[in-house]
């Protein structure tokens, strides 16, 4: 659950970070990526696959469970006070850690954690999961926020992080894995920011499955809003900025299939979503012939009693709506535009 601090509050908390963050920052580890100046979750994706490029090939995914909400207080502000001297500020961080939080009318008193949403949230994660340990046994993995890869060379020495490195964050820091969630595997069982990675020697970065299927259910949402409304108007106003961001994110993808796989799957949402609109037999007759079907076929297809999905999968609605006719309404290609950044870049 987010927890925003007030305006005030905001404001002192950010100005707590520009001075703080300076303090820290040069002695965080190099394989620590997320909530920093000039580093950012795609550079942490690129470490991974040079890892297993590397001959790494088995991950140790650790999970930490409602990671900002398990904070242990004591352990945070003992990592805060090996920099910090001036007592004033540690009593004003500790208080922000303590500050209770009101939802529905009623203030709940907070004993751990620290709120997201606040400016000094993410600074005061990586204080906390600062990676001193892990770099003084020699590991080789990447971190943003509260998720962290391990990359090994055997399932063996990956059973042995996993462990030890499970005892040093539940006796040391007092925080939780979820053991459900983590897991020792091959990096391409196992997503990491989104993406994954395909088995091969070279290995290639590809769109998770997960971040596939979260991205349909935006969609989804996005279509059934849309019913009723113009389609080119709904492409500009809603799926536009949602694919560019989407795809802005995915660009290092290598596998491509996906986005021939989405762009498709999107046409026919959009085709489904013309059918219904047209509502009657007659009503889809007409819209038919309008786009250039022949009389015959146009009422056939019209009355032919399928559903909506079907129809927009058949050749009579990929003959009136082809792939130009959403080009022209504006529809993002997505295996164009991953083309187009890789030509730039």
């Amino acid at each position: 659950m987010l927890g925003i601090p007030t305006v005030v509050d905001r404001l002192i908390q950010q100005a707590l970070h520009q001075v703080l963050s300076p303090l820290f920052e040069a002695s965080f580890s190099e394989s620590s990526y997320g909530f920093r100046p000039r580093r950012s979750a795609l550079q942490a994706v690129l470490k991974a696959r040079e890892y297993v490029r590397a001959g790494r090939r088995f991950v140790v995914d650790i999970d930490l469970e409602k990671f900002f909400d398990r904070v242990n207080h004591d352990v945070m502000m003992s990592r805060l006070a090996r920099r910090i001297k001036d007592k004033r500020v540690l009593r004003l961080i500790r208080r922000y850690l303590q500050a209770g939080m009101m939802a529905n009318g009623l203030t709940t008193i907070r004993r751990e954690g620290t709120p997201q949403g606040g400016p000094l949230s993410p600074l005061l994660s990586n204080i906390l999961l600062d990676e001193k340990e892990l770099e003084r046994r020699g590991h080789k993995f990447c971190r943003y926020a509260d998720d962290s890869n391990i990359y090994v060379r055997s399932r063996s020495a990956g059973e042995r992080v996993m462990k030890s490195i499970t005892r040093f964050l539940e006796r040391r820091l007092r925080l939780k894995v979820n053991v459900v969630k983590s897991a020792v595997a091959r990096p391409w069982e196992r997503k990491f920011l989104g993406y994954s990675l395909t088995w091969h020697r070279k290995a290639r970065l590809k769109v998770a499955a997960s971040s596939v299927q979260r991205l349909k259910g935006k969609l989804r949402e996005i279509f059934r809003r849309g019913r009723g409304r113009n389609v080119g108007r709904l492409i500009e106003a809603e799926l536009t900025p949602l694919l560019r961001g989407w795809l802005n994110y995915f660009r290092l993808a290598e596998v491509k299939g996906v986005f021939d796989e989405l762009d498709s799957w999107i046409r026919r949402k959009l085709r489904c979503l013309i059918w219904r609109q047209w509502k009657r037999p007659f009503a889809r007759a007409k819209g038919l012939l309008r786009r250039g079907l022949q009389e015959v076929r146009a009422w056939e297809s019209a009355s032919n009693g399928r559903g909506a999905w079907w129809n927009a999968g058949a050749s009579h609605m990929h003959a009136a709506f082809p792939k130009s006719y959403f080009d022209r309404c504006g529809l993002l290609s997505l295996l164009e535009q991953r083309l187009r950044f890789q030509l730039a870049s």
